[in-house]
């Protein structure tokens, strides 16, 4: 059986019990973050917990753990549900009060820390010769100014990701004032002309984790790379459009809108990119 963890006790799913009084409850007063793990090994820990701490401080919460705390609690929750490749979801709100407040309680509340674990499918960077497609649609970004907090406020981002749902699609890339800005959960590169571009950190993208590895990858092995700002017409003319995620890692876009991207199936630069990716998350979690 699966279980959880929720204020200091591990328990079955349907026992966990929070208080509606919470602030995570009635204001999405939270933030929250998801660590994929391979094998059972936790994959770009330290990057996750850098930015689950910034997320924290962004929005006053107090760090209920350490570093070494929290890596064993994510340790513990991986083994008590069997290991392999899982993704842990730590999720951390302002805590229980006496009154709903729009300021917050004054002392602080103890925050309420909970965790959880779900299998990771097997993403398509893995088989980066045979992978299939997927689809986006372009939607305008309605989400609030802070984007790069992980916080657990996420409507908007349902919303969109449903539209591409019903569109039958896989992710929804949103724009804002002519802008690419990142996918409804996601962030977002093309190719032009054999060059990857993706939007600069700002407060309009969350700083993805895979994100960010991609980035150091494509340093490493010598593909052209610009970090800038990216515009709906590059993006609708595309060679190539990928999407990443800490749990779906590097997935290729090949129609937007119901149009085809490039050739309309996965392009050439990203499957040497899906190829440096696969060999350097197997040689960190031990799967050569």
């Amino acid at each position: 059986m699966s279980q959880v963890y929720l204020n200091g006790a591990f328990m079955a799913p349907q026992d966990a019990r929070i208080s509606p009084m919470d602030r995570g409850f009635l204001f999405a007063d939270g933030i929250y973050e998801v660590i994929p793990a391979y094998n059972g090994v936790l994959f770009r820990f330290d990057e996750h917990l850098d930015r689950l701490e910034r997320s924290l401080r962004e929005v006053q919460i107090i760090n209920p753990h350490s570093r070494a705390q929290w890596q064993a609690l994510c340790e513990d929750l991986i083994a008590r549900n069997n290991g392999g490749n899982i993704s842990v979801y730590l999720q951390i709100s302002r805590g229980m009060a006496e009154k709903r407040d729009h300021a917050f309680p004054d002392p602080p509340v103890v925050p309420t820390v909970f965790m959880m674990t779900s299998p990771i499918a097997v993403p398509a960077a893995d088989s980066p010769d045979t992978a299939r497609g997927y689809g986006a649609i372009t939607r305008d970004d309605i989400r609030w100014a802070r984007c790069d907090i992980k916080s657990v406020s996420l409507l908007p981002n349902s919303l969109l990701r449903q539209q591409a749902v019903a569109a039958g699609a896989a992710e929804a890339i949103l724009l804002r004032d002519g802008f690419v800005t990142e996918g409804s959960a996601s962030n977002v590169f093309i190719v032009q002309s054999g060059t990857i571009i993706t939007p600069p950190r700002s407060h309009a993208i969350l700083g993805g984790i895979t994100r960010d590895l991609v980035v150091e990858l494509c340093h490493q092995h010598g593909l052209p790379l610009e970090e800038r700002e990216l515009t709906e017409t590059e993006l609708r003319q595309a060679d190539e459009i990928w999407i990443t995620s800490s749990t779906k890692e590097v997935v290729p876009i090949t129609t937007l809108n119901g149009h085809p991207v490039g050739q309309g199936q996965p392009g050439p630069v990203w499957k040497a990119l899906a190829h440096h990716y696969v060999r350097h998350k197997r040689r960190l979690c031990g799967l050569d």
